[in-house]
């Protein structure tokens, strides 16, 4: 596990998961996404853990995706097909877009289907994957200054990974409202909508998620486990991790979504607004 990345300590029968990459927004790059799978599969294994708090170090959860180093895979990335740059990429040819999605996509899979009860405690931002963190664990608190979004549309590029777990939580009508506007809101509206628990007031954020956790530790260690796998097959979403991680890719590699990031880092509109 990659220690400046991520934090790992346990705390009563809780690990406490720290994202570290502070400096960075505490953007998805690969190297958090490997150390992030990392700190989960030991705190599955661990014996002593019971719950699972995840937490975020500065003032910003999670921005999403590391959009430079998306950028970056999309240099020179090669297209087979005329279609493809029309929004209908290859699956087919090498890229790193697509090892890059299966990737995520496989680390949420892993958080929400953990045996053990999560915990996630967001303050600051917590947008795109950032928020896809917090709709897969089981548990979710924010701060008042919390907001979450999903702002991937206007960039080019499609949240399919999270639309099963967001629509889980706050219902089709409201999932379509945050997909299909990437509209940002905040840490009160969250909780209305089912998107969070709780709000918190920020000097008592970890010692609430830490009071959860002991209640959830209180049950057997079976008993959650099953539950957990009960609530997965009740709520088993249609498509493969897979699937979900190409129709998450596919719109990587298209001229749409690399003219949304030119702007994006250019600090303009798309070029489709207005």
């Amino acid at each position: 596990m990659n220690e400046a990345l991520v934090l790992y300590e346990v705390r009563q029968a809780a690990a406490v998961i720290t994202i570290n990459r502070a400096d960075k927004r505490n953007a998805l790059s690969r190297g958090l996404i490997d150390a992030l799978a990392d700190a989960f599969g030991r705190a599955r294994n661990e014996d002593g853990v019971r719950v699972v708090i995840l937490t975020a170090a500065g003032s910003v959860f999670c921005a999403g995706m590391d959009l430079a180093e998306l950028q970056e895979s999309l240099t020179g990335v090669g297209r087979e097909s005329p279609d493809v740059g029309r929004g209908s990429p290859d699956p087919a040819r090498p890229s790193p877009v697509w090892d890059d999605a299966l990737r995520l996509a496989k680390l949420f899979d892993l958080i929400y289907t953990l045996p053990k009860p999560t915990i996630t405690a967001v303050q600051g931002a917590a947008v795109a994957g950032g928020a896809g963190l917090a709709t897969v664990c089981d548990l979710a608190l924010a701060t008042p200054d919390a907001k979450f979004g999903y702002p991937e549309v206007r960039r080019g590029l499609v949240a399919a990974m999270v639309m099963p777990h967001l629509m889980r939580h706050v219902g089709e009508r409201t999932a379509r409202y945050l997909l299909l506007s990437g509209e940002i809101i905040d840490a009160a509206e969250a909780a209305r909508c089912g998107l969070v628990n709780e709000v918190v007031p920020a000097d008592r954020l970890m010692e609430r998620a830490l009071a959860i956790a002991k209640a959830c530790a209180e049950g057997g260690p079976n008993a959650l486990a099953k539950t957990k796998e009960w609530l997965h097959q009740f709520s088993r979403q249609a498509l493969s991790i897979e699937d979900a991680a190409k129709a998450s890719a596919a719109p990587r590699l298209t001229d749409e979504c690399q003219e949304g990031l030119r702007a994006f880092f250019a600090k303009k509109a798309a070029p489709w607004v207005g």
